[in-house]
Formats: C-alpha cells, sequence, structure tokens
C-alpha cells in the first residue's frame, strides 16, 4: 500500500497541477529562437505578465525581425509596437528600442529590445518588413534622436521642423524651479 505522507501528497498535486500554458509557450519560443539565431543572441531573458521578452543588439536586430516574419512556422507578420526609450543613467546604453512582434496565426507575441550610446543613435529601418515602421520610426526620430538608416522619409512628425531637441529624452527637468507662485504644500512635497 502507497505511503499517504505531506511530502508525497504535495509531489503528487504538483505533477497533478497542470503547467502554466503561457509558460509552456514562451519556453518554446525561446527554443526556437536560440535554434533559429543563436543561444548566445539573446541576453536578459524575461517574462513580466507572460510577454517572453529578449535583449540583443542593433547590429542583428533587423536580421532577427526579417527572421521572425519568414519563418513559416511563427509567422510573426504583424509588428505591433515600436518605440524608443531614454535611460540616462546606462552609460553607454542610454537609448533604446523596443520591439513588439506578434503572430496572429498562432497567437505568439514577443518583445526584443535594444540598446546603443546616445552619441551613435544609428538603427537600421524596418520599413522593408513592415510598412507601419514608417510611422513608428519617425517618431522615435522625432522624441528620441534615433536615426534609422535606410528609412524613406526620416523626419518629424509631431513636433515642428525647427526644432533642434527631442522632447521625450530626460535632458531637461519637469518643473520650473524658479516659480513662485506654486506653494509645496498644496503638491504633497
Amino acid at each position: 500500500m502507497a505511503e499517504n505522507t505531506p511530502e508525497s501528497a504535495a509531489a503528487s498535486q504538483d505533477a497533478a497541477a497542470p503547467q502554466d500554458p503561457q509558460a509552456a509557450k514562451n519556453a518554446q519560443l525561446l527554443a526556437l529562437l536560440q535554434r533559429l539565431f543563436g543561444a548566445d543572441t539573446f541576453t536578459d531573458v524575461e517574462e513580466p505578465y507572460g510577454l517572453l521578452t529578449v535583449t540583443t543588439t542593433r547590429e542583428r536586430i533587423h536580421e532577427i525581425i526579417a527572421g521572425l516574419q519568414q519563418d513559416q512556422e511563427l509567422q510573426m507578420n504583424f509588428l505591433t509596437t515600436m518605440c524608443g526609450i531614454h535611460y540616462p543613467e546606462n552609460e553607454g546604453k542610454e537609448l533604446g528600442m523596443i520591439y513588439h512582434v506578434h503572430s496572429l496565426v498562432n497567437n505568439l507575441r514577443l518583445r526584443l529590445k535594444i540598446f546603443f550610446p546616445i552619441a551613435d543613435p544609428v538603427v537600421p529601418t524596418l520599413t522593408d518588413l513592415y510598412a507601419t515602421a514608417n510611422w513608428m520610426e519617425r517618431e522615435a526620430y522625432d522624441f528620441y534622436g534615433i536615426i534609422f538608416t535606410g528609412h524613406p522619409n526620416l523626419i518629424r512628425i509631431l513636433n515642428v521642423e525647427d526644432m533642434d531637441y527631442h522632447p521625450m529624452r530626460k535632458e531637461y527637468a519637469l518643473e520650473d524651479g524658479t516659480r513662485e507662485d506654486k506653494t509645496d504644500l498644496f503638491f504633497g512635497r
């Protein structure tokens, strides 16, 4: 007769509990990514809120996203989001881009990140892969100063053309420190 100890009951519950289906999908996707592009291509693998997130380099981003789009198994045919980011405290990696690609056929989502120095804000364009990249790259250029090589019309999209700064960079104070008409007492400080 089988022994009924608390340890054996917990082990049988763990074995009987179904594995998280999203975690299993992410593990399969990561294994496929590593097989297609090499295990050392991706760093900082995370799964915030169940979304597989990997970091790669700007030198490989175009090749990776093109491969994801053209792969018959993955069919990452939808560029959901592409946006710039600025972390001024990360020396040598102050600027970055985040790409969200989605397979509508397989219901797979993937977030890719790249980082690069603010002194060299050059990234390859994805307009040859996704038409929607045109507007998103123009927005990243406008707000962060990221230059997309090969972009057909890289001009400002929302700000005035003669603006000589990029407003989403964290280079300016959020408030005017010289204001005298504002009492901090009313703002919880």
